[in-house]
């Protein structure tokens, strides 16, 4: 990581001149104090996709004059190696795909409380209740559906219908993706432990087909390969076409109910980068104007900071209606991954 020494201001200058004559006009050594030294560097572990976000760090950098030193993974893999380098981590801001990861962390004390200035950005159902991160993105769940087969209201806004005996074999998921994780443990948090694995359960019998990719399940909907797929809204609003004339159109969950959730993608500084004047300033970069019209436009994810719009062809987040949950609570994903272990779908 490079180090610059910014130039002194006229105005530094002038003071330190004027302490230095006024010693040798008393004869008594005064000591001069040196400007504070700027932070040229930051070390971010970033759990969102290098493809995405990479440009967004780069005006930052360009900027603020600050090199970001970008460790890309996972949001759940970061997470464990932050539990595991505690305070010894080199890591000052954390950027997760998913409130779970965070909360995992948050749990352990590593992460410094923001400024009012930033968590005010955002609605406060969208960030930690005590203020250790704040929500940058929303991402709501979505039932993508071959609309050549069916229309909207033929499609269960709730995801408990499609145990039923008339979507057997109809229905594409990807329990590996951490989407669709943070999705059953929202069902676990929520609905019960019992509840969840029924559904789990319930979904194997009805022989759902399992992808690798969210992109993958889109367009196997598009092409008619399978009836419906649950995916996040944004793998269809950011279609190189316009998503309106797709063949996949969507099926926003039931308001109030776990399968209208909106999980957010987050931002938190670390304990020992309390006091990095760097970290903040990324951070409050993330909650600007700019960054959340980056979002929208380029990730087609809901900003959460008001005025910035929603993207094109997807209702406001205020209409979807998503299920009053603690998104810190969806930390307990081991559990979650246990659960689909169980069920033979990892």
């Amino acid at each position: 990581m490079s180090r610059r020494r910014p130039a002194l201001s006229a105005l530094a200058l002038a003071i330190v001149g004027t302490i230095a004559l006024t010693s040798c006009a008393t004869g008594a050594p005064q000591a001069v104090p040196s400007p504070p030294e700027q932070e040229t560097s930051l070390v971010v572990y970033s759990g969102r996709d290098e493809k995405l976000v990479a440009p967004l760090i780069a005006r930052f950098e360009e900027a603020s004059g600050i090199d970001v030193e970008v460790r890309y993974a996972g949001s759940t893999e970061l997470a464990a190696q932050l539990l595991e380098e505690g305070d010894r981590t080199p890591a000052q801001v954390f950027l997760s795909q998913d409130s779970g990861s965070l909360g995992a962390v948050e749990a352990e004390g590593l992460l410094s409380t923001l400024p009012d200035v930033v968590t005010s950005a955002v609605p406060p159902e969208y960030s930690s209740a005590n203020g250790s991160w704040v929500g940058l993105t929303g991402r709501a769940r979505v039932i993508a559906y071959d609309s050549q087969t069916y229309t909207a209201d033929q499609v269960p806004g709730d995801v408990f219908a499609l145990t039923e005996p008339e979507w057997k074999g109809k229905v594409a998921i990807v329990p590996s993706n951490a989407s669709f994780q943070a999705f059953l443990t929202a069902l676990r948090v929520e609905e019960g432990e019992e509840r969840a694995r029924e559904w789990l359960e319930g979904m194997v019998a009805n022989e759902p087909q399992i992808y690798a990719k969210n992109g993958e399940v889109l367009e196997a909907v598009n092409n008619g390969a399978v009836p419906l797929g649950l995916i996040n809204h944004y793998y269809w609003a950011r279609s190189e076409q316009d998503p309106s004339t797709l063949r996949a159109q969507l099926k926003f969950g039931d308001p109030g109910t776990v399968s209208a959730l909106v999980n957010v993608t987050g931002a938190a500084i670390l304990e020992g980068a309390a006091d990095s004047r760097a970290a903040r300033d990324f951070v409050q970069f993330l909650v600007s104007e700019d960054a959340q019209r980056y979002f929208a436009e380029e990730t087609s994810e809901y900003p959460l900071v008001a005025g910035v719009p929603s993207p094109a062809g997807v209702p406001e987040l205020s209409e979807l209606g998503g299920p009053d949950i603690d998104l810190s609570s969806l930390s307990s994903v081991r559990e979650t991954v246990a659960m689909l272990t169980q069920a033979g779908l990892l």
